[in-house]
């Protein structure tokens, strides 16, 4: 697994990068598939904000905590996505989700908020997003990990790009093309 470590309005000493390692480096035992872990130490007005975000064939997770003392956001940010990550395996023997291949990344533009109004459209972020074929099932489920309301997916039976969305009343919404 990479585990790539970034630290704002905080000094990254090893004793600091070395917990953060050895708390996410455990969290392999849980799924072989883990490819890339991504942490985020933060520290904003005394609070220390731990976001660890896990890449693992296609399914992400995410595990975003603060607290007073680091190392404590730290281990509450790993419990989080242990948790998860025991939830997808859970869900994955219950529902019985095979592994699918990656397709073509997507990209997804995100709009400057002005250029909607305005005449001229600017792209203020442009990001490409492996995309793995699944099930509308699988897609609430990815969603429900990242604690997002939307999720974009390509629909393992149509093979098209598809959404689907927490509705206000808190029903899942789909969009298929």
């Amino acid at each position: 697994m990479n585990i790539q470590i970034t630290a704002r309005n905080i000094d990254l000493t090893d004793a600091i990068r070395s917990y953060a390692e050895k708390k996410v480096s455990k969290l392999e035992k849980y799924s072989d598939h883990i490819t890339e872990a991504s942490v985020l130490l933060e520290v904003q007005k005394n609070v220390h904000i731990v976001e660890i975000l896990l890449s693992a064939k296609g399914i992400f997770m995410k595990g975003l905590e603060k607290s007073e003392d680091l190392y404590a956001s730290i281990d509450l940010a790993s419990d989080k996505i242990e948790k998860q990550l025991v939830k997808y395996k859970e869900k994955l023997k219950d529902k019985k989700i095979h592994d699918k291949d990656y397709e073509t990344p997507l990209r997804l533009n995100v709009l400057d908020s002005q250029s909607v109004e305005d005449s001229e459209t600017r792209v203020i972020i442009s990001k490409d997003i492996p995309v793995k074929p699944m099930d509308s099932e699988e897609a609430v489920m990815q969603m429900e990990l990242l604690n997002k309301s939307f999720f974009v997916f390509r629909n393992s039976d149509s093979n098209e790009v598809a959404v689907v969305y927490q509705r206000d009343d808190g029903n899942i919404g789909l969009i298929e093309s």
